[in-house]
């Protein structure tokens, strides 16, 4: 039996249903001895997050600590105008740029993304399991108890490349509507507590008041050191999208997905 395996995590599992989704996988097919043997994975995903997960099976587990810290590759959606408390399309809307597509498209077509390849401090968002004074991050936040902004804690991370994947100037639109629904839609494979029933509303919302109006989205391909937050680095590119004496247009990650794990 393999040690170590690469399973597809996908939209809206966490990785311990991924997991234990491959083991009920294994026993209905009559693989008896993964009942009880012990497995692990190494390196989380977001709900909202799909691809590569490395799963650890019996000692290997022990051996944890050594695969935490290998190199990701990700490709990641962003779509710009829009923010939410979360970075990613699981969270409570809290801005829509006035700006328009064709103006954002422009500003895009002209970042020089190599700007974001090296090492920096990277803030944990607020809706993350990092834990702070012995509660999770995305506790303090729906308790209104995070830290101060300066006060967050942070991780040194590096993105070894970054580049436009795909589409013309690495831009393409989609109405609000069409935004809303697919957003709707991944969040209603999310199990567990995760304020659906607001952001399911926030998103209905939105495909009510902007459902004709197109907005700008973009992909890029992201080779990173581990523990580099992708919904994280598309707020940061959304921020620095200025149009005249804006403060930035602001971005989430629209969907991530992980499609290397060094050396595996």
């Amino acid at each position: 039996m393999d040690k170590i395996l690469l399973l597809d995590k996908k939209v809206g599992e966490t990785p311990l249903e991924c997991l234990e989704g491959f083991r009920a996988s294994k026993i209905a097919e009559g693989h008896a001895e993964f009942a009880g043997l012990p497995m692990t994975y190494a390196g989380r995903l977001d709900p909202m997050a799909s691809g590569a997960l490395l799963i650890l099976l019996g000692e290997e587990c022990k051996k944890k600590e050594k695969y935490l810290g290998l190199d990701k590759e990700y490709e990641v959606e962003i779509l710009f105008g829009v923010e939410t408390d979360t970075q990613d399309v699981l969270g409570l809307i809290t801005k829509v740029a006035d700006d328009s597509a064709e103006m954002i498209s422009r500003a895009i077509s002209n970042i020089d993304l190599q700007k974001y390849v090296g090492k920096f401090a990277q803030k944990y968002p607020a809706y993350s399991s990092k834990t702070v004074g012995g509660k999770q991050l995305h506790t303090h936040a729906r308790e209104g108890t995070l830290p101060d902004a300066d006060e967050m804690p942070s991780l040194e991370v590096e993105i070894y490349s970054i580049k436009k994947n795909g589409e013309k100037n690495g831009c393409r639109t989609m109405t609000g509507a069409e935004i809303a629904r697919k957003a709707i839609e991944a969040i209603l494979k999310v199990r567990g507590d995760f304020r659906q029933n607001e952001i399911l509303d926030g998103w209905n919302n939105f495909s009510k008041k902007y459902g004709t109006r197109k907005f700008t989205m973009t992909k890029i391909r992201v080779l990173c050191s581990s523990g580099t937050y992708m919904r994280s680095l598309a707020e940061k590119i959304g921020k620095h999208i200025k149009i005249g004496a804006d403060a930035g247009v602001g971005a989430l990650a629209f969907s991530i997905h992980r499609t290397k794990i060094a050396g595996f």
